[in-house]
């Protein structure tokens, strides 16, 4: 890039955030791969937003690829279906995908080999389905949000319809740095992306999509712009490389110029924003049937030895991900997710989920990190937030214990997208103040919820304990009223019998 051609782009480039080595390349490149079945396979509950699903399938029993083995609970929730066909061998805790190391539940399956599929129901014209009946089969095939936030996807859709949206933003930035799996699938799924978008579109009632992808992917915004030539209500729209762009309050503002408010969901302002390979997603349950059971994962880090895009089934473990790439080293740290924002992982045997963009295996120059200093007050963490928030001034406030002066000053608002340590000189963990604060306050307002409702019962059972005695107080009173009347009856009739016997004598 020439000078002209840098100060050009620099000036359309946004004022927030930051600009990582994105480290994306050779694994950006290399041809997507699949992974052989694993030996064993991992499928949790809990890999949503919202109700864990509930298992319906028993130890022993033989289940086939793509068959439900887990149903959605409540209205927040999404099916779970088998990665392949085999025979599940146990129904129990498992490492979550977190840095806490906790357990979840999981299915385990044992394939095959087969790949014995199960019935698939596949509509003629899904184009000719109610919207209502299309949001129905994107909800039975158990598709989520596949950028991270693992939002069920048929809520979304059921929400674009009620609030009447008018625009759907596909989101294609992928700002993560190391993450190439949505560049992969708009490379070598651009026609199923483009597909899956017009079926959003169709089940929403929305009159347009705006693709939101990021000007360092020029391979995806090409076959993006190819796939959807002939539809003109689907615009391809390159946005400036900054991390992060693929946040969706952001990439709203830069694509619509409309801001979504702090206490406001992106639907109040008449959109709605879903991931690319989401998209392709629901074009594979629509037109081809398929549950969400495998997704294209990147590979990438200093460990790896074959860094790429490995397409592979939901359940599998990062330990056969990493040692299908090869590893050239004992990874020094590994993360599920972006470097930015993912999980670190406690150990290598934690299952993938449908939210899992990346594996990251870090050797020891990666993850070398400066000792933290004081702050300077040189306020570089301000200009780079990109919700416009006073991070400083957020941890000043933690620091001398003020919780609810940090929440005063929007500490709900962070995004925890890391901007803010990223491009501070003195090394100051502040995600880390911002993340335990959350916390404390999320903590806080747990307590304080059993509390009232504890104090809601006490007092619902003095006044039970008082209605009680009232009545207990009410009945005696009747029956001791009840005993007088019956013994004022008998003396009367005593009396009576007693006066008869005496005029018949």
């Amino acid at each position: 890039m020439g000078l002209i051609e840098k100060f050009l782009h620099n000036l359309k480039a946004p004022r927030w955030g930051v600009h990582p080595d994105d480290h994306k390349r050779p694994a950006a490149d290399a041809p997507l791969r699949e992974l052989p079945l694993p030996k064993r396979l991992y499928i949790p509950l809990q890999q949503h937003v919202g109700q864990p699903a509930r298992p319906i399938v028993l130890v022993g029993q033989t289940v086939l690829k793509g068959q439900l083995i887990a149903e959605a609970q409540g209205n927040i929730s999404a099916p779970v279906h088998a990665s392949a066909s085999g025979r599940v061998v146990s129904i129990g805790e498992v490492t979550a995908p977190h840095p806490s190391g906790l357990p979840l539940v999981a299915i385990g399956i044992e394939p095959d080999g087969l790949d014995t599929t199960a019935e698939l129901t596949i509509p003629a014209d899904p184009f000719a389905l109610s919207p209502a009946e299309l949001t129905r089969l994107v909800a039975a095939a158990g598709v989520v949000g596949l950028g991270g936030a693992t939002f069920p996807s048929s809520v979304k859709l059921a929400l674009g319809k009620r609030s009447e949206v008018t625009t759907l933003i596909v989101n294609g930035g992928e700002c993560e740095p190391y993450l190439s799996c949505d560049d992969r699938v708009m490379r070598d799924f651009a026609a199923s992306v483009i597909d899956g978008v017009r079926l959003m579109l169709h089940a929403m009632g929305a009159r347009e999509a705006l693709v939101g992808i990021e000007d360092n992917k020029p391979e995806a915004i090409a076959a993006m712009k190819r796939a959807s030539a002939t539809f003109p209500e689907i615009k391809v729209r390159p946005v400036p490389a900054r991390y992060p762009m693929g946040s969706d309050r952001q990439l709203i503002v830069t694509l619509t110029g409309k801001e979504v408010p702090s206490d406001c969901r992106a639907a109040d302002v008449g959109v709605i924003v879903n991931n690319v390979s989401t998209a392709n997603a629901v074009h594979r349950a629509i037109r081809l049937g398929e549950p969400l059971i495998r997704r294209i994962v990147t590979v990438n880090g200093g460990a790896v030895w074959q860094p790429g895009n490995i397409l592979a089934p939901i359940g599998t473990l990062a330990s056969d991900l990493l040692a299908f790439a090869g590893l050239k080293s004992e990874p020094a740290r590994i993360v599920m997710g972006g470097p930015m924002m993912g999980a670190v992982l406690p150990h290598a045997k934690v299952p993938i989920v449908k939210g899992t963009s990346g594996i990251l295996a870090f050797n020891e120059d990666e993850i070398a990190a400066p000792e933290a200093g004081a702050c300077i007050r040189c306020g570089t963490c301000t200009s780079a937030c990109p919700m416009g928030l006073l991070p400083l001034e957020m941890a000043a406030q933690i620091r001398a214990g003020s919780l609810n002066g940090a929440e005063a000053l929007g500490l709900a608002d962070c995004i925890a997208c890391g901007c803010c340590a990223y491009v501070c000189p003195s090394h100051i963990p502040l995600v880390q103040y911002f993340s335990h604060a959350k916390g404390e306050l999320s903590e806080q307002s747990r307590s304080r919820l059993r509390n009232e409702a504890t104090k809601r019962l006490a007092a619902e059972r003095v006044v039970r304990l008082e209605r009680e005695a009232i009545e207990k107080a009410e009945a005696a009173a009747r029956r001791k009223a009840e005993r007088a009347a019956q013994k004022a009856a008998e003396a009367a009739k005593s009396a009576t019998e007693s006066k008869e016997t005496e005029a018949a004598e």
